[in-house]
């Protein structure tokens, strides 16, 4: 597997062989243009939508699919076509009022492009934007599987505010400040931030460390200054910072260089030279314990969000999902669900391409291709462990001795919780 990928290429180069023996299997074609975009491949799973799209040009699965690979792919001109078409054929009008459910917070609105709809606006301005992963999410909170008490906090803690900024400006209340989830690695942080956006019509625009570090004195702080500016522009937006552990650890463990980019952060945040109107900052940590203190202080990110690895429900629909459109017989996904307890999301696709493996293997030394089966998953269980664990272990010493103001209680009730058997 290539670094910093998770989809095992031997997974993907049998979907390829499997679709250059059935071209016509749009399914299975979409599957692995699917598993190419997440595994960063944006315009290798451009072209195997469109390949669908070439037989079936109303096809809606592989209109959204080329829609996000374009974006992804940075080809801004072609994935509006194919959203403008993909809207058209679900019913969404470009330009007509939306329905109340739909009609984004008035709070969000806010902003630089409040007179337009963003939609028809282009999604880079110039060369300078298009290096930041700027994104329109179709995603939503409802696309998560269970994952609820997660979808309660964050509708307490930004949604609900947004949706009611009059009763909010009557109890006196302001939505200032970023919300921070953390939580161990592979749980869907990220993927949270994108169904925010979604949920707010709002762009959204995810900063990975290695976007803004830079080895040239005061490039890294430019880098900020940038992608800040970008975002005010583009408002509504989520800016989403990942990994913000390492690029705002605590000053005191850093070169006084690195220092400045923390107090970079700071003044972005703070908005001291322009203001943050229909900008909402969410960051990802795995240790939040590192964080720099100025930044959980009021008006920064000042609220948290323990994200942690999938229920019962939601490990069960993302099992579905994995195996949707691979050859299977006659699996048990809540039986094998309930043997996940404790996988992240990232677990449970390392367990799906184990599994499938395994039954490729057998379907070679056997010369004749079946389907995967039960057997299968359970001889992956085998080799296939929760990633989690080592986290919760790091994750129960630091909380024990941090939790001075109680900002991880709800990590050591769900430790207390697990310790007991419940």
């Amino acid at each position: 597997m290539i670094p910093g990928r998770m989809i095992p290429e031997s997974v993907l180069a049998a979907l390829k062989l499997a679709c250059q023996e059935s071209p016509h299997d749009h399914d299975m074609r979409l599957h692995l243009a699917d598993l190419l975009l997440q595994d960063g491949q944006a315009a290798a799973a451009l072209e195997q939508a469109k390949v669908v799209l070439s037989g079936e040009p109303d096809h809606v699965q592989a209109l959204r699919l080329a829609a996000w690979a374009a974006d992804e792919a940075g080809e801004t001109q072609t994935a509006a076509r194919y959203h403008r078409l993909h809207d058209a054929l679900t019913g969404v009008i470009q330009g007509a009022a939306p329905s109340t459910a739909d009609t984004p917070p008035k709070a969000v609105l806010a902003g630089p492009h409040a007179d337009s709809p963003f939609e028809d606006e282009p999604l880079v301005d110039s060369a300078a934007d298009q290096r930041w992963d700027l994104q329109t999410p179709r995603v939503t909170l409802a696309d998560v599987a269970g994952m609820d008490e997660v979808k309660r906090r964050l509708e307490l803690a930004l949604l609900a505010p947004l949706s009611n900024p009059e009763l909010l400006k009557l109890f006196g209340g302001t939505l200032r400040g970023g919300l921070l989830l953390y939580g161990p690695p592979g749980c869907g942080k990220t993927f949270m931030a994108r169904a925010v956006a979604g949920e707010l019509s709002a762009r959204f625009i995810n900063v990975g460390l290695s976007d803004v570090l830079d080895m040239y004195l005061g490039q890294s702080e430019r880098n900020l200054s940038e992608v800040f500016a970008l975002a005010r522009r583009k408002a509504p937006c989520v800016l989403f910072l990942d990994e913000v552990d390492a690029l705002g650890r605590r000053r005191s463990q850093m070169r006084h260089s690195a220092a400045n980019v923390v107090g970079q952060l700071l003044a972005e945040l703070d908005g001291a030279k322009a203001s943050n109107e229909g900008v909402f900052v969410l960051a990802a940590t795995n240790s939040p314990w590192d964080v720099d203190p100025a930044l959980r202080r009021p008006g920064r990110f000042d609220r948290t969000l323990l994200v942690l690895p999938p229920d019962l429900e939601a490990r069960r629909h993302l099992l579905e999902l994995q195996v949707r459109s691979r050859p299977v017989e006659g699996l048990d996904l809540p039986a094998l669900a309930s043997r996940t307890e404790g996988f992240s999301g990232a677990d449970i696709g390392h367990l799906v391409a184990s599994a499938t493996e395994l039954a490729m293997e057998d379907a070679i030394k056997q010369g004749k291709v079946r389907p995967i089966r039960q057997v299968d998953f359970l001889r992956a269980l085998k080799d296939v462990k929760p990633s989690t664990r080592a986290w919760f272990e790091t994750a129960r010493n630091a909380a024990q001795f941090a939790n001075d103001n109680g900002e991880y209680d709800d990590l050591l009730s769900y430790l207390r919780g697990k310790s007991s058997g419940r």
